[in-house]
């Protein structure tokens, strides 16, 4: 496949979209929606030949309607309405087969978005680059399109496994005259994120293999990566994540969203970041409950729905309905944690606590106690008993 292209190769990487998730139970798709649009803005006014979309499309395999019908708005919005080639694979998240629906008249207005091994070897070409496409797959789907026999399939148990046979046949396909660019969506590591703390979708082991070494991709001018959500956990200069366009979780909330404009031109390869400002942003808060409910401390704050809350309360909280107060205070309350740390430090005599021959009533009563100070009511009681005894029950049916 051949498409017109500039002497210099210029792109957007983006990746991890993410479409339909939610977060504390909210709906993301107006924020989603924003951040769309200032990827769009920016790949329109800095002309570059094509966007790249790294992965995780969707939230989820199969997507609720309304998930789908925004991001089939945005693409139809960049690809058909502002004529922008978008180069894209599928992720973990994604459901491959569905995601690959219509490609063959996807790709007649230059909207590639690969779900298969097979077609990870047939590159995308402009006039001077040649784009690889290759989608997460498990290691069985790489056994069933090699045709692993049963004696070869210990050597095709791990991704870190399978790898090098992919990568080498697609460089196999190069042609040295032109740059090579892979999209994919691998937890990849190298000397620049080897110590990283990951704080996003996965840590040090993910789906519990190690990370592939970034050098498997040497060959390679630039490597738009998808799957982490921190640009941080790059590996190297040219082999990136861009990171979520938005913020997904707390561990996320303190962290700059953006995307990458990549040039490359004879093998060399220019990037610069661009930030993304969120529509409503995710702000932690600490304190003990009086101050998180002084209007001292709150007004500091955009409230009314402007902005999504986690927070974390210290100490004994005396109100029996602590959440919806805090929700009254600051609208979007995505989560309430108790710091159980804290509070043991600003305990004199920490109780011992255990159940009483057995008993998890007793166990409870007294665990609620030690955090509220109070004791369980008798709804309380009756709703912890009930609870228990079909515990019990479903233990003696299996």
């Amino acid at each position: 496949m051949k498409i017109r292209g500039s002497l210099i190769m210029k792109f957007l990487h983006t990746a991890d979209w993410h479409i339909g998730k939610e977060l504390g139970g909210y709906s993301l798709l107006a924020e989603q929606q924003t951040a769309y649009q200032q990827i769009r803005d920016l790949a329109v006014n800095e002309e570059v030949d094509g966007v790249i979309i790294a992965g995780d499309l969707y939230d989820r395999g199969i997507a609720p309607i309304s998930a789908v019908n925004s991001l089939e708005g945005m693409l139809k919005d960049l690809n058909i309405t502002f004529k922008m080639p978008i180069y894209a694979v599928s992720g973990n998240h994604d459901g491959a087969t569905r995601l690959g629906a219509g490609r063959e008249w996807r790709e007649k207005n230059q909207l590639y978005l690969n779900t298969t091994l097979a077609d990870a070897f047939k590159p995308v070409e402009t006039q001077d680059t040649q784009i690889f496409l290759l989608p997460f797959i498990e290691p069985s789907m790489a056994r069933v399109y090699y045709g692993i026999t049963e004696d070869e399939a210990s050597q095709y148990q791990t991704i870190n496994q399978v790898m090098p046979r992919i990568v080498s046949e697609m460089v196999a396909q190069f042609k040295p005259e032109m740059n090579h660019v892979l999209v994919t969506h691998y937890y990849v590591v190298g000397s620049k994120n080897q110590d990283y703390e990951f704080t996003s979708e996965t840590n040090s082991q993910v789906g519990g293999l190690r990370g592939l070494d970034d050098q498997l991709f040497q060959d390679f001018d630039y490597v738009a990566l998808g799957h982490l959500h921190l640009r941080q956990a790059s590996p190297s200069d040219v082999v990136q994540y861009s990171g979520s366009p938005i913020k997904f979780n707390t561990k996320e909330a303190q962290s700059e969203k953006g995307v990458y404009i990549v040039e490359i031109k004879n093998h060399q390869v220019r990037t610069s970041w661009h930030p993304l400002l969120p529509k409503k942003d995710l702000i932690l808060l600490t304190g003990t409950f009086e101050q998180l409910i002084d209007a001292d401390f709150y007004q500091q704050y955009e409230r009314g729905h402007k902005n999504y809350f986690s927070i974390k309360i210290q100490g004994h909280v005396t109100a029996t309905n602590a959440r919806a107060m805090l929700a009254e205070i600051y609208g979007d309350v995505v989560e309430v944690k108790y710091d159980l740390p804290k509070l043991v430090q600003n305990r004199q005599d920490i109780p011992e606590i255990k159940a009483d021959d057995g008993n998890d009533d007793v166990m409870i009563a007294n665990f609620y106690q030690f955090v509220t100070g109070k004791q369980l009511n008798n709804n309380q009681k009756k709703l912890i008993d009930d609870t228990l005894s079909q515990l019990h029950q479903q233990e003696e049916e299996n």
